[in-house]
């Protein structure tokens, strides 16, 4: 039988709180931190039945295990204020950043008294079992997997470098939210030069359905652009560090800034808002 364990969910975004399901599925306590929460945040915590705790002091003192799933920008914040708190068990890092930033924020992590788990999660939120997997590197890998094995997030772990996870998770999604960003410049481009119909006629003579298929995941992006932004300047780092041009992913990065002003629309926009948007009209 499976010890039951507390682990702290920093935080329990759309993403986060379907992890901290999963970890309640597995027979453990997930707890958040409702300081400078959203009301969504909470609404989030309260309907999935995760434990609220007023500080990150109570969250570091109370838990065995602490997830950061946070935007990149935050990785380094969020690691150094679990830090600050004295925290000494096992803090996963699940967020979308350079394998070079997994090693220094793993560092300080290990010379403070904690323990450093690199994870990367792929895939949208965990509610179809076996969906979305949330890959594991680093010592103590295995155990961290535990914590997650009998809910809806499937968990891989692939090696003992802490690096490992995300680096994975940089390769993947430099295809998968690069080549969407890239679509995104070229709908917008089409339309500025004024040949948008013929390309979409030369689409669906390539292959029945495209062009609604492309307008639609044009469309459908605009609602994690502001957080993709962060994630295609990490990935152009981590070309960089491979030896490899980081333009790509510089310019995916300024196309997500540019449709950051979606965040928090209730609906998906028209695609000719998201063109303006693009095209700075």
């Amino acid at each position: 039988m499976n010890t039951q364990r507390s682990i702290g969910f920093l935080h329990p975004g759309a993403m986060g709180v379907s992890l901290a399901a999963s970890a309640i599925a597995s027979g453990h306590e997930s707890c958040w931190v409702d300081a400078d929460r959203s009301d969504a945040t909470r609404s989030r915590a309260d309907e999935h039945g995760l434990r609220m705790l007023d500080t990150l002091g109570a969250m570091c003192e109370r838990c065995e295990f602490i997830v950061s799933i946070c935007p990149p920008s935050a990785a380094d914040d969020v690691a150094d204020a679990v830090i600050e708190c004295g925290f000494g068990g096992v803090y996963i890092d699940a967020n979308a950043i350079s394998p070079m930033r997994a090693r220094s924020i793993s560092q300080r992590i290990n010379d403070h008294g904690a323990s450093y788990v690199d994870g990367s999660v792929i895939g949208g939120p965990a509610w179809t079992k076996d969906a979305t997997v949330l890959y594991l590197s680093g010592p103590g890998a295995g155990e961290a997997a535990a914590c997650f094995s009998g809910g809806l997030l499937a968990t891989r772990v692939i090696g003992e470098a802490v690096d490992r996870a995300s680096a994975l998770k940089m390769c993947y999604a430099a295809y998968t939210k690069g080549s969407t960003a890239m679509l995104c410049a070229v709908v917008a481009a089409a339309s500025a030069l004024g040949v948008d119909g013929e390309l979409d006629r030369q689409w669906e003579l390539d292959e029945t359905g495209a062009r609604e298929r492309t307008h639609l995941r044009v469309r459908a992006v605009t609602a994690k652009a502001w957080r993709y932004e962060g994630e295609m300047c990490e990935i152009a780092q981590t070309m960089k560090h491979a030896g490899l041009p980081g333009g790509f992913h510089e310019a995916a990065a300024e196309i997500y800034a540019r449709l950051g002003g979606f965040k928090g629309q209730s609906s998906r926009p028209e695609l000719a808002e998201v063109i303006a948007r693009m095209l700075g009209a």
